[in-house]
């Protein structure tokens, strides 16, 4: 490990740690109680605590290249972020769902760009989003339409997990799709109403969710 990055720990044991030392105890006593699962990229410059101004205990985290999820296909595989979201409705039962992809994202670009050979893993993993890829050639707006298609792709692909839909449908567990614009520090959320996403400054937060049908065809 770096010594920045040692530097950095002793910063937050000596300084930063005491400011909630109590509130951690807490979460240790009581348990963790968090109401989101929030699925987002691996990208580096998407820090979900920081869009949310979520402090410890709210938001159950997956990351993963590109904010992909798996789908349900009750095989007994191995599958960190299938066993996230069942752990988050079955035993956390969180009462959000949220998608959040972002402009600039690799994973996309990656849908229209040849994969390394030795990438066997990148290459089936990216295949989760392949539907929601444009026959264009990758300019700006392509792109932008492809990771806004690809969030709507996982909230479809969350439907087919049986404990979700069964909340969903309960009005116990709701279903939001994000689009985070790094360089506008803006996120659009997808209305359902619209079909569409929308700043999140203007949306009408009653049509993110819950819904149990949706089409990838959106804007």
């Amino acid at each position: 490990m770096p010594d920045e990055l040692l530097q950095r720990l002793r910063r937050f044991h000596d300084h930063a740690f005491p400011q909630y030392r109590e509130q951690f105890r807490e979460l240790v006593d009581g348990g963790q109680h968090p109401t989101t699962l929030f699925i987002g990229c691996s990208d580096s410059r998407v820090v979900p605590h920081l869009l949310t101004g979520a402090g410890p205990g709210e938001l159950f985290l997956v990351r993963n290249v590109g904010a992909l999820v798996p789908p349900h296909d009750g095989t007994r595989g191995h599958h960190g972020t299938a066993a996230a979201i069942e752990y988050a409705v079955l035993v956390l039962k969180v009462s959000r769902i949220v998608v959040c992809g972002h402009s600039h994202c690799g994973a996309m670009r990656a849908l229209y760009d040849e994969t390394p050979a030795e990438a066997e893993n990148l290459g089936r993993w990216l295949d989760l989003a392949r539907e929601a890829a444009l026959p264009v050639r990758p300019g700006p707006e392509a792109l932008r339409r492809t990771e806004q298609r690809a969030v709507v792709l996982q909230l479809e692909r969350l439907m087919d997990y049986p404990m979700v839909r069964r909340r969903v449908e309960a009005g116990e567990l709701t279903l939001h799709g994000w689009h985070y614009v790094i360089e506008d520090g803006e996120v659009h959320v997808f209305d359902v109403h619209e079909g569409q996403f929308v700043p999140a400054s203007r949306a009408d937060h009653s049509g993110t969710g819950p819904f149990a049908d949706l089409h990838c065809g959106c804007n």
